[in-house]
């Protein structure tokens, strides 16, 4: 016998068993209970097509920075239109699953398949102004950040510009009625870039997150024009109210409004649907849990000693 034959033979006598079977088994059953929990299996969109999707229109905002490095003068509407074309197709079929989905959670949807294409439709129409928001995020990025030598770089080196890029899409997708896909996409840059931002978010034009890690911005927060945040801030709730059960209400404003022109530096906390008033200035690892006034200048000290106004709480 080949050498080579009796040494891969010898091999696969020694490997252990993992009783496969009896595994697969196991899970089937465990599935099969949790899917008569929840009226059968169903197909979700995909995060790894959600991904690629987000790459493709990434590439059709800023095709000549995002976009393949082959594409001539001439043929940039030609790429831009082609990549569209392609990725809202593939949104398409992304937002039919989570429609099917929606249906199958006992709501009420008579065509999966036409509310999806309505919604890519109205989603495409939004696209030239989501590019125009994106200028001003990355042009505030670069006025903002003294390291910053280029647009350019603060394009596609800049975390909080790739977070932004994504809320700015996610945003538009979650007022149009798919929330599912858009918490996926905001998810897709919470992972790359460590910013949380809920898509129902609002946020105004000109906003910049400078680093960025662990910044997180809750679903019901509103926020100005102007406005920068530096790493690990917090715009959350402060209290989660529940009904007579014992559940979460979900839903209602439970977090801030940052005005225009505000600043809040690393670390700080804002809990609560409390007003950050305009051009205010909070400081870093402040705890803040009441409303300022406009052009206030927040620091621990005076919020240990409550030294400010007290404004509308949440």
């Amino acid at each position: 016998m080949n050498p080579e034959i009796r040494k891969r033979r010898a091999r696969e006598s020694a490997r252990p068993t993992w009783n496969i079977e009896a595994i697969v088994a196991e899970l089937r059953d465990i599935r099969i209970k949790d899917h008569e929990t929840r009226e059968g299996p169903a197909k979700l969109p995909s995060r790894k097509i959600l991904i690629h999707i987000m790459e493709g229109l990434a590439a059709a905002l800023f095709p000549n920075r995002l976009g393949t490095c082959r594409i001539t003068c001439e043929g940039v509407d030609f790429y831009v239109g082609h990549t569209l074309d392609v990725n809202l197709t593939e949104l398409l079929e992304q937002l039919r699953l989570e429609f099917e989905f929606t249906s199958g959670a006992a709501l009420i949807i008579d065509s999966p398949s036409d509310l999806a294409a309505g919604v890519v439709s109205a989603f495409a129409k939004e696209l030239p102004k989501a590019r125009a928001l994106l200028d001003t995020d990355i042009r505030a990025a670069f006025d903002g950040d003294p390291a910053a030598r280029s647009i350019d770089e603060v394009l596609i080196c800049y975390p909080g510009v790739t977070a932004i890029l994504h809320h700015r899409l996610a945003h538009v997708l979650y007022k149009l009625g798919a929330p599912l896909l858009a918490r996926m996409i905001a998810e897709i840059a919470h992972s790359s870039t460590g910013i949380d931002i809920h898509p129902g978010a609002e946020i105004g034009e000109s906003f910049f997150i400078d680093h960025g890690t662990g910044v997180v911005i809750g679903e019901t927060t509103i926020i100005g024009k102007n406005v920068r945040l530096y790493q690990a801030v917090t715009l959350g709730a402060k209290r989660f109210p529940t009904d007579e059960h014992g559940a979460l209400v979900k839903g209602g404003a439970r977090h801030p409004i940052v005005e225009d022109d505000v600043v809040v530096y690393a670390g700080a906390t804002i809990l609560g649907r409390v007003t950050i008033g305009r051009g205010s200035s909070i400081g870093g690892n402040v705890w803040l849990t009441r409303s300022v006034p406009p052009g206030s200048t927040i620091s621990q000290a005076q919020v240990r000693s409550e030294d400010f106004h007290d404004g509308a709480g949440i």
